[in-house]
Formats: C-alpha cells, sequence, structure tokens
C-alpha cells in the first residue's frame, strides 16, 4: 500500500484559561452530538469513552457564554441533545475559521510540501 503524500496538518484550538475551549475534537463532537441527537451516542461514534465524552461538552458548556449542548435526561420517555443557538453559530463559526486557515496556508505550505521526503 502506497504511503499518503506529504499533506499540511493545521490545528486550531481557542483557549479559556488552561481549558482547550474548541477544538477539531470538540467541533467534531458538537456535530456528532447535532447528528445523532445524543451525546452518549456522539461519544460511541467517534470512539471516545462517555466519561470523555461528558468531560468534553462540561467544558464546552463552561467556556462559553451560555451553554452550547442542551440534553434532557433519558428515562421512560428518553432523553436527547442537541446544539443550542450559540452552540450552533459557535460550531459554523469554527468551521469558518479552519477553512480560512486551510486556505491562508495554502501557498506557503505547497512551497514546504514540496521541500520534504517522500515517505516510504
Amino acid at each position: 500500500m502506497d504511503a499518503p503524500p506529504p499533506r499540511l496538518k493545521l490545528k486550531a484550538q481557542l483557549m479559556c484559561g488552561e481549558a482547550i475551549a474548541m477544538g477539531p475534537g470538540k467541533a467534531d463532537l458538537l456535530a456528532a452530538i447535532a447528528a445523532t441527537g445524543s451525546i452518549a451516542a456522539a461519544g460511541r461514534s467517534l470512539g471516545l469513552s462517555y466519561r470523555r465524552t461528558r468531560d468534553m461538552v462540561e467544558t464546552l458548556n463552561a467556556c462559553w457564554p451560555g451553554p452550547l449542548v442542551h440534553a434532557a435526561r433519558g428515562g421512560a420517555h428518553g432523553g436527547g441533545a442537541g446544539l443550542t443557538p450559540l452552540g450552533e453559530a459557535v460550531l459554523a463559526d469554527y468551521r469558518a475559521l479552519e477553512a480560512a486557515l486551510e486556505t491562508a496556508a495554502a501557498g506557503p505550505a505547497a512551497a514546504l510540501l514540496a521541500r520534504l521526503n517522500a515517505p516510504g
């Protein structure tokens, strides 16, 4: 199997004190919560333990002026989770930031990537 070609990997993290308020993993978790309607299912889809998923949601909800994720407890009538309007806005803004970084870095990255040794 051929090795993938050299590539640039950017990772933007927004810090809230020592906590990561938003980064690629938390953005993926928010998207998964929106898609699945469940914190637990979102974590499972990303290969995260329930504890790690819960901790990430707690950090997300603590680092912003309001919660990004709302949840209803399970039980006889089910539960569920979703993004608040603030959560939807923060996720959209973060994805826009990622796209802007990729665009801005494309030229300089191409020059550096061309100088790398090919894997293999």
